[in-house]
């Protein structure tokens, strides 16, 4: 197994060092695995995709929109 060294600023260590029960190298291995899980998904489902990058911005910008006006943003 490969040790890996993060850098966290002062407010995240002291919030950490206040739960000394958990295992942090754990939480962030789950969530390095959760998110190679969804890019690993994200590659298959755009391999054979002929949409250009401005097309998905603005299929973003379209869903962002929408999401903010669900919520009352604007």
């Amino acid at each position: 197994m490969t040790n890996f060294t993060i850098n966290i600023n002062d407010a995240l260590r002291l919030l950490i060092g206040r739960h000394p029960e958990i295992n942090w190298s754990e939480v962030a291995r789950q969530a390095w695995w959760e998110k190679a899980g969804q890019l690993e998904l994200l590659d298959k489902l755009t391999a054979k995709s002929r949409a250009s990058d401005k097309d998905v911005n603005e299929l973003a910008a379209l869903i962002k929109k929408g999401i903010a006006e669900r919520h009352g943003k604007r």
